[in-house]
């Protein structure tokens, strides 16, 4: 019994994660994990409301013809991400449609997607991609819920610090907290005169630190990728130079300032990463103070032939926890690896700490005594 328990108490753990790992993931603009499709452009490999599973760009194979991707719009529905299949690489980047469109999306002015565009591939086991109905419906309901509640709360504070991805964070995390402190009351007044009610009041103190700390790592994770990622530079190749950035006459360069702003109360390490030869940024790496600004130098190369050129250049952003020569090794390493070390670092601390303040609940004593005080424990 104690075991079925547990299991279905794991079980209802992973999919409450799995719903804020949806919900976060369309706030943050980035799937984690999970994704799913908002219409039926890509029937019948999903159809509207199916979810898939989304391996990160970073750690993906390189996009082939085939592949289901999921990449930043321009054009397509007003821009955002959208969930299509590759069906030609160029030079420009690659061809997308729907599976049940007529026509690709660049015949619709979407222009090629390139690398940089693309932030997830769809897992296709067997070639085939594993559709999860329903996940479509269950997210969207929740975050609407989610977003009222936001809005409501925020409204009644007068501080908009409730809204956006952030504040989705702090409301999680202060429901975690309401969510045990009702816990522990009620458990003050039960009888801990069994061996299985101690184990069971044990493991939902774990379970509660252990939200604490995943959405601790969310916040974290959430400050290093929401203002990373790539910006885009579209420039003219013209026969003669026009003033402005944007016009450059063929086969010459032009420098520009891009500043890198920090707005959090953390310094950052920010690390620039050019994605084409015919541009160039200095430094590639930037130490930015909290609530300050630095600034770089952008120069761009107009090819020989005249058009229309998109280039860009990727943020990497880094919570400044460890030696920055640390940082920078982990990023030579791989992108995420960073994000992975400094994640470890907020939230094993952060459970263990918890585990020793509130107890596992296998080693308390089995009479009823409420057993040493929280400030004992902390001694």
């Amino acid at each position: 019994m104690a075991l079925t328990s547990r299991l279905g108490a794991l079980l209802y753990a992973l999919a409450v994660l799995a719903v804020i790992f949806l919900v976060v993931g369309q706030l943050l603009g980035q799937p984690i994990l999970l994704g799913f499709v908002t219409s039926g452009s890509m029937e019948p490999t999903l159809d509207e409301g199916d979810g898939f599973v989304a391996i990160p760009a970073a750690v993906a194979d390189p996009v082939e013809e085939g592949d289901v991707v999921v990449f930043r719009a321009e054009e397509i529905q007003g821009g955002g991400l959208t969930t299509h299949r590759v069906v030609e690489e160029t030079d420009r980047g690659y061809i997308t449609k729907g599976d049940a469109n007529p026509f690709t999306d660049q015949d619709s002015d979407e222009p090629p997607v390139k690398d940089e565009q693309v932030v997830a591939v769809v897992w296709r086991p067997n070639g085939e991609v594993l559709a999860i109905p329903g996940v479509g419906a269950v997210v969207t309901g929740t975050q609407d819920a989610l977003q009222t509640v936001q809005v409501h709360i925020a409204a009644a504070l007068g501080t908009r610090s409730l809204l956006g991805a952030q504040g989705l964070a702090y409301l999680l995390f202060a429901l975690s907290i309401a969510l045990y402190a009702v816990d522990a009351w009620r458990d003050r007044g039960r009888n801990r005169t069994t061996r299985d009610r101690t184990r069971q009041s044990g493991t939902s103190a774990r379970l509660l630190v252990g939200v604490f700390a995943v959405l601790l790592v969310l916040g974290a994770t959430a400050a290093m990728v929401v203002p990373a990622g790539p910006t885009e530079f579209g420039i003219v190749s013209a026969e003669r130079d026009s003033p402005g950035q944007r016009v450059i006459e063929q086969g010459t360069t032009e420098s520009t300032t891009y500043p890198v702003g920090n707005g959090g109360a953390l310094p950052v390490v920010v690390f620039l990463d050019p994605g084409d030869e015919n541009v160039d940024v200095q430094p590639r790496e930037l130490r930015v103070g909290p609530r300050s600004v630095e600034n770089a130098t952008l120069t761009l190369s107009a090819p020989p032939e005249t058009g229309y050129y998109r280039y860009f250049v990727t943020q990497h952003r880094y919570l400044a926890l460890l030696p920055q020569d640390h940082i920078r090794a982990l990023y030579h390493l791989h992108p995420w690896a960073p994000i992975v070390v400094i994640d470890a670092m907020v939230g094993v601390p952060f459970y263990l700490v918890g585990v020793s303040l509130v107890g596992s609940g296998r080693v308390r004593d089995r009479s009823r005594s409420a057993g040493p005080s929280l400030w004992a424990r902390f001694r």
